[in-house]
């Protein structure tokens, strides 16, 4: 079952989309989007939540530049305009709308109260920073895109971190994996994988760069870390 619903912030209301698992209650997952906003991809990540157990929140978090985007990555078109609405975003706005809508979903009627963050590409860097301010219980980033250049938050990381990133990604150099590996080195909360081969977006349902073996793989090791620390 799924459902819209609204966040309310001081700046206003925004929307999510929301899958609803079979049996409750049930703890929370707050799924953070890629650049092309709450697609069917995203979509799908949230009812595969819900048939896990969970209830799969998705923020809307451009909706203080448009509300609704739904692009995919297809098409030159979609591209220009994912990446302007990326450059365009204030990133620290939106961990507080993050932090809005964890507060709104652990209300929400038959949640257990425990709520994970999980989020991919700008949703990971997102995921990675949420991790550090607004204390979910746990949090899952992929591949998320700048995340070298906030390594001193590590030293505010409130819950455990899964962290996957591909080896071949386009945008997330090795500098920057060897950045990101090095001011996680020895912090007992940090998971961290790579994925040979992989590139940008392996995990992206139906991507230019799916990857069914390394997504399982990633998949896997989020299922089993949420349920260790969520349920």
């Amino acid at each position: 079952m799924n459902e819209r619903i609204t966040i309310d912030t001081p700046d206003g209301g925004f929307g999510a989309y929301v899958a609803r698992p079979a049996a409750t209650p049930a703890p929370i997952i707050v799924v953070l989007q890629e650049i092309f906003g709450i697609n069917a991809d995203l979509r799908e990540t949230c009812d595969r939540l819900a048939a896990q157990g969970y209830i799969a929140v998705c923020p809307d978090l451009f909706w203080r530049l448009e509300p609704n985007v739904q692009l995919t990555d297809k098409s030159d078109a979609e591209w220009k305009k994912a990446m302007a609405l990326y450059k365009a975003f204030d990133i620290d706005k939106g961990v507080d709308d993050i932090a809005a809508t964890l507060a709104a979903a652990r209300a929400l009627p038959g949640a257990t109260g425990k709520a994970g963050v999980m989020g991919f590409c700008m949703g990971g860097l997102l995921t990675f920073l949420t991790a550090t301010r607004a204390k979910p219980d746990a949090a899952v980033a992929y591949y998320g895109g700048g995340t070298e250049k906030h390594v001193d938050a590590f030293k505010t990381l409130a819950c455990p971190l899964m962290m996957h990133l591909g080896e071949a990604d386009e945008y997330i150099s090795a500098d920057a994996r060897a950045t990101i590996a090095r001011a996680a080195e020895g912090n007992p909360l940090v998971h961290l994988f790579t994925y040979p081969g992989q590139n940008h977006a392996f995990a992206r349902w139906n991507g230019m760069h799916f990857d069914a073996q390394a997504a399982a793989q990633a998949n896997d090791r989020t299922r089993a870390f949420f349920a260790q620390h969520l349920k």
